[in-house]
C-alpha cells in the first residue's frame, strides 16, 4: 500500500475463489477514480472535518431538532463533486448534542423522492419512535418522534433503517452521531471541549468510479461481504489532518461503515486509554495499543500527543465482514488485530508547536455492577445463518419478514440471550432498545474492553456469545423493535428479527 491508497484486499480476495477473482480483476477500474489514479496516492493535506454541533432549540420545556432527509453532492477529491446524501448537510449530518432527563423531539422532513427512514441507535425509547422499517418517512413527510433521553452519558449515532435500502441509504450517507451528556459524567476531568479536545470521529470506507462517483452497486462479493470501500475516511474527509491543541486528545470512535471490521491502531504502536464504549463509560481507563471495531460499535479513547510526534490512525489489515478477525477468531474488541492485508491510514494528528496541558485521566470513571446471571429468568437462542456465496440471510431459520414478531419479551424481566454465528463470516448483532451486558464468550468472560455497555457485539463464526439484556418502561405489544445483524447489506437481506416488549 503506498500511504492512505491501499490496493485490493488479499484475504478477501482468497476467500473468493477463481472465478470471483477474475470478477474482481475486471471491477477494479472502480476503485480508482481518474484523477486520484494518475496522481498517485491520497495525500494527508486536508484539514479534517468537524462536524458542526447542533443543540436545538427549546420549546415549551422540549429539546427541538429540525432534521431534513436530503440529496446533495460532495468534493472528497479537489476537483470532482460526488452525488451523495445527508441530513442538514451534503454528506452524513451535524452532531446531535443532547443531555440526560431532558424531553426531546426531532422534526425528520424527507426531501428525497424515496422513503427513508431515521433509526436512534443505542437509545432506549418508545416503539413508535425507534425509527425502524415501521416508522417509514414519505417524500415530503414530517415525521416527529419525542421521548425523553435516559441512560448514561455516552456516543451513540442515527442513520437510515429503511427495509432492503439502509445499506443504499447510509452509503449514500445518511448518518449521524450524537453526544449525550450527564452530570456524572460533567463531574469528571475528561477532555470535553468540542472540536478542539474531544473530536467526534466517524469512521467510513467507499469505492469510487473513473469519474467520482460512489454509486451503490451489488455483485456477489458485496452481497457476501457487505460492500467494502478501500478509501478510508473520517467525517466524510479522505486524507484528514487534526491539529492538536491540547496533549491529551479524546476520540470519540464510530465505526460508520456498511460492513468493515475495524482493527484500529496508531501507526508508531503507541497506546492509547480507553473510556467508553457504546452506552457509556468504563468503570476506569483501559490501556491497550489496538481496538477492534464492528460496524455500528462506538468507542471513546484518548491519546496522549505530549511527545509532539505525529500519530496516525490506522486499520491493520484491511477490512470488512470474514477479514480483520471476521475468520480469525479471538474473543473481544481487542482480538483478531489482522495478517496478511493492506493497511488503510484513516487521518494524521498532528501537535501544534503549542499545545496546552492536559490534567491527567482520572482513575476511575463510572460505578457499573457486575452483570449477574442469576437474574434471568429465561434464555433464548438465536442464530445467525447464511448460505453459500450470500445467499439464504437469516436468524434462527426465518429470514425478515415484516408480519411476524419474532419474539415477545416481558418488561422489567431480565433474560439472557445466547447469540451463536454459522458459516464463515464474523456478524455483528445489534439489539434495539437497550444496552445489553456481555456475561462471555465461549465459556469465557469478556475482556475489559468489553466489560461495559453495549447494543452490539461481533459474534464470530462457531462462536456463542451470551448477553444479559432487560427492557424496561415502554410497552407495545403492536410494534416491534429489531435485533438483526449490523453489515447492513446481511441485514438488508434478510438477517433480522422483530421483537415486541409487553
Amino acid at each position: 500500500m503506498l500511504n492512505g491508497f491501499p490496493g485490493p484486499n488479499r484475504r478477501r480476495v482468497l476467500m473468493m475463489g477463481g472465478a470471483a477473482l477474475a470478477a474482481a480483476g475486471a471491477g477494479a477500474y472502480m476503485f480508482y477514480p481518474r484523477e486520484i489514479r494518475a496522481s498517485g496516492p491520497v495525500k494527508f493535506d486536508k484539514e479534517l472535518a468537524i462536524p458542526p454541533l447542533e443543540k436545538g432549540r427549546m420549546v415549551a420545556g422540549e429539546r427541538v431538532f429540525d432534521l431534513s432527509i436530503r440529496n446533495g453532492s460532495t468534493v472528497f477529491f479537489e476537483g470532482i463533486r460526488t452525488e451523495t446524501m445527508g441530513i442538514n448537510a451534503d454528506y452524513l449530518a451535524p452532531v446531535l448534542r443532547l443531555r440526560v432527563g431532558e424531553k426531546t423531539r426531532f422534526n425528520v422532513t424527507n426531501t428525497l423522492d424515496e422513503p427513508s427512514t431515521l433509526h436512534w441507535h443505542g437509545f432506549h425509547l418508545p416503539a413508535a419512535a425507534d425509527g425502524g422499517p415501521h416508522q417509514t418517512i414519505n417524500p415530503g413527510e414530517t415525521w416527529s418522534p419525542g421521548f425523553t433521553i435516559t441512560g448514561k452519558a455516552a456516543t451513540m449515532w442515527f442513520h437510515s433503517h429503511m427495509m432492503h435500502k439502509t445499506a443504499q441509504q447510509v452509503w449514500a450517507g445518511l448518518a449521524g452521531m450524537v453526544i449525550i451528556d450527564d452530570d456524572e459524567a460533567d463531574a469528571l476531568d475528561l477532555p470535553r471541549e468540542y472540536g478542539v479536545d474531544d473530536i467526534p470521529v466517524v469512521l467510513q470506507d467507499r469505492r469510487f468510479t473513473p469519474e467520482g462517483q460512489m454509486p451503490y452497486i451489488l455483485d456477489m462479493p458485496s452481497r457476501m461481504h457487505g460492500m467494502i470501500g478501500n478509501f478510508p475516511m473520517v467525517n466524510g474527509t479522505i486524507g484528514g489532518v487534526f491539529g492538536a491543541r491540547t496533549t491529551l486528545v479524546r476520540l470519540r470512535l464510530l465505526n460508520g461503515s456498511n460492513a468493515s471490521i475495524y482493527n484500529l491502531r496508531f501507526s508508531d504502536g503507541r497506546s492509547f486509554a480507553l473510556i467508553a464504549t457504546d452506552g457509556g463509560l468504563l468503570p476506569a481507563p483501559v490501556r491497550t495499543r489496538g481496538l477492534r471495531l464492528a460496524p455500528g460499535e462506538r468507542a471513546e479513547i484518548v491519546v496522549d500527543m505530549s511527545d509532539g510526534r505525529t500519530a496516525r490512525l490506522i486499520n491493520r489489515g484491511g477490512g470488512g465482514a470474514g477479514t480483520g478477525g471476521g475468520m480469525m477468531g479471538g474473543g473481544g474488541m481487542m482480538g483478531g488485530m489482522g495478517q496478511g492485508t493492506p493497511d488503510l491510514t484513516f487521518f494524521e494528528i498532528r501537535p501544534r508547536k503549542r499545545m496546552r496541558s492536559s490534567p491527567p485521566l482520572p482513575e476511575k470513571l463510572a460505578d457499573l455492577p457486575v452483570p449477574d446471571a442469576g437474574q434471568a429468568v429465561r434464555t433464548r437462542r438465536f442464530q445467525l445463518e447464511m448460505g453459500m456465496m450470500g445467499a439464504g440471510f437469516s436468524i434462527n431459520g426465518r429470514p425478515m419478514d415484516m408480519n411476524v414478531i419474532n419474539e415477545v419479551v416481558k418488561a422489567g424481566e431480565t433474560e439472557i440471550w445466547e447469540v451463536t454465528a454459522t458459516g464463515m463470516l464474523a456478524h455483528p448483532f445489534h439489539v434495539h432498545n437497550t444496552q445489553f451486558r456481555i456475561l462471555d464468550r465461549n465459556g469465557q468472560p469478556p475482556s475489559p474492553v468489553e466489560a461495559g455497555l453495549k447494543d452490539t457485539v461481533l459474534v464470530h463464526p462457531g462462536e456463542l456469545v451470551r448477553i444479559l439484556v432487560r427492557f424496561d418502561t415502554y410497552r407495545d405489544d403492536r410494534l416491534p423493535y429489531m435485533y438483526h445483524c449490523h453489515i447492513l447489506e446481511h441485514e438488508d437481506a434478510g438477517m433480522m428479527g422483530q421483537f415486541t416488549v409487553v
